[in-house]
């Protein structure tokens, strides 16, 4: 008999079915042959995940968040990371569309790190905006994913750089400073369906940066789904106000991670690293934010 009882956290089940010898069942019902696993590292996890020794709070910022379900990746991905850190993630869920300069700082004061989430259309964005421009003169630690970093640029080009009309052409078609732009390939394009940038795409890291030492190496390989980018025409000036672009496409065209200098942990990256972590293996971006986050609030 096989029990399918209920339990705390999905990741329980394996450990369940283990001790009731379902795989080996499967296994000799398949005719693949069984040998006994070692599920100490899976039990291990679990103990993290059960027994944390601290908590951290981070924002979810976005325009979703009566809808969790949307963004479960990332939900998963905080979870790994506070397991690889022993610290339980609390999730406060930021309504980007009701934030204004006047509740702001009431809004984000109890969160340890800042996440702003990918999406499209301009609903939200002005609050997205404000969550950077929090996390980057706070010194909170702040990820990026997607729309996340876009918004960061143009927060930098807005407030660093002086271009007080930046923007992106997604949402402002005929801003003066377009920081954010269509794909050069894509500016032609009439039917948007299906034409986005899509699927996994080498980037190359520049040492030094926060991104390289989170991974640990130079060149990675990270999925993608999007249709605007940073301007090129801009990159000089942001870098001159301290944005680092530590990650690019091979050629050096595409601007896939930026960094906020002097910042404890300020990043933003142009994919969704969401789409790869696993309980045993956060992502290196997640389990930075997270480790970050833990000792900001360690600081404060």
């Amino acid at each position: 008999m096989i029990e399918a009882i209920d339990v705390e956290s999905i990741y329980e089940i394996p450990q369940h079915f283990h001790q009731d010898g379902l795989d080996e069942i499967v296994a000799h019902k398949l005719g693949v042959g069984f040998h006994k696993p070692d599920i100490t590292e899976w039990l291990n996890m679990l103990k993290n995940l059960k027994e944390p020794q601290g908590e951290v709070t981070v924002g979810i910022c976005g325009k979703y968040v009566d809808l969790h379900d949307a963004y479960k990746s990332i939900i998963e991905s905080l979870l790994h990371a506070g397991i690889h850190n022993q610290v339980r993630v609390k999730l406060d869920w930021i309504d980007t569309e009701a934030l204004n300069p006047g509740n702001l700082k009431g809004r984000l004061k109890d969160c340890q790190g800042l996440l702003v989430c990918p999406g499209f259309g301009e609903r939200g964005v002005e609050g997205k905006i404000l969550c950077a421009k929090y996390a980057r003169e706070n010194q909170v630690p702040y990820f990026g994913i997607c729309l996340g970093m876009q918004v960061a640029v143009i927060e930098a080009s807005r407030n660093l750089c002086g271009l007080r009309n930046a923007n992106s052409t997604e949402f402002a078609k005929e801003c003066p400073d377009p920081v954010i732009d269509f794909l050069p390939e894509q500016r032609q394009v009439k039917n948007l369906g299906g034409t986005m940038r899509l699927g996994a795409y080498p980037c190359r890291l520049k040492t030094g940066t926060k991104a390289f030492a989170a991974y640990g190496q130079e060149e990675i390989s990270e999925r993608h789904r999007h249709r605007y980018e940073v301007n090129n025409d801009y990159i000089g000036r942001l870098e001159e106000k301290g944005i680092v672009f530590s990650g690019k496409s091979p050629d050096g065209m595409l601007m896939e991670m930026m960094e906020a200098e002097g910042h404890p942990w300020f990043v933003g990256c142009q994919f969704h690293p969401e789409f790869k972590s696993r309980p045993m293996r956060a992502h290196p971006l997640f389990r930075e934010f997270i480790r970050a986050a833990k000792e900001f609030k360690a600081g404060k």
